[in-house]
């Protein structure tokens, strides 16, 4: 049986790509501080750290801090699969649903067990002009809490992605 952990150099090296692209792109997603934990071609887990920049009044997670993971968590991959294509491909969220189940009251980790919809409409983008859309979902959990596999938040995303025309 084959060792699916992933590498401490393999998340060395997601680690550094998200903090230099959320840095020198979108800096509100540096603030927070996401850390990939595990990105593959099944799922992308990470975790975004409760703390002074993430919490709200109550003491649990703000509920920005929970969209930029979700956000995040659904991205990442497709970034990174756009930068290996080589092509200008755009992307966006077109629209963003959240159910917020229970205050995150700890470290939340962000998953999307989806990663083969994002690899394939990537994919399909490389070959076609039309603007693309997928509706993914996204979930959260607080592994500290008493119960570590209970969701506190669902999120339903769709991501759109078209490869820019090239100029003539």
């Amino acid at each position: 049986m084959q060792n699916t952990k992933p590498s401490n150099f393999k998340k060395f090296k997601d680690n550094l790509f998200l903090s230099l692209y959320a840095w020198s792109k979108i800096p509100l997603i540096g603030f927070c501080s996401p850390r990939v934990l595990e990105s593959d071609g099944k799922r992308t887990v990470l975790k975004i750290p409760l703390g002074f920049r993430t919490k709200n009044h109550l003491g649990a997670m703000y509920f920005g801090a929970l969209a930029i993971g979700a956000e995040l968590c659904i991205a990442m991959l497709a970034v990174k699969k756009i930068q290996e294509s080589g092509l200008r491909i755009d992307f966006l969220f077109k629209d963003f649903k959240a159910e917020f189940l229970k205050r995150a009251e700890g470290d939340v980790h962000f998953i999307c067990e989806e990663a083969e919809v994002v690899v394939d409409q990537i994919e399909q983008s490389k070959t076609s002009l039309e603007r693309i859309n997928r509706t993914m979902t996204a979930y959260a959990i607080v592994p500290s809490s008493a119960n570590p596999d209970e969701k506190v938040a669902t999120f339903t995303l769709t991501l759109s992605v078209k490869r820019r025309t090239p100029k003539t």
